[in-house]
């Protein structure tokens, strides 16, 4: 397994500690595993193929935009808001309210 895949995969075990109506960010992730590589949190988000088991709807830019998703941007807010997540214009409302933190 190459360093990309086992980052990949450690993004991904964390991801499915975010619970259902909670959300977190590529920032949030890359902190939890001690790293700068935002980017790279969302690189893993995009190669992500297994969409439900792999929550990655859930992960959010850290002013609160919903960002992209595989299936689409409508997609990712209908799953947000059926989880219980306020999204107003593309946007989490109260990101603080909403925000899963790993173990800060």
């Amino acid at each position: 397994m190459s360093n990309h895949s086992r980052f990949n995969e450690r993004c991904y075990q964390l991801l499915k500690l975010v619970p259902e109506g909670r959300v977190t960010t590529y920032r949030e992730i890359a902190r939890a595993l001690k790293s700068n590589a935002w980017r790279a949190v969302g690189s893993a988000m995009a190669k992500n193929r297994q969409l439900i088991v792999i929550p990655c709807h859930r992960v959010v830019r850290s002013y609160g935009s919903i960002g992209q998703y595989a299936s689409g941007v409508d997609a990712k807010a209908n799953l947000l808001i059926g989880e219980g997540v306020d999204i107003v214009d593309n946007k989490v409302k109260d990101l603080k309210k909403h925000l899963f933190q790993f173990g800060h």
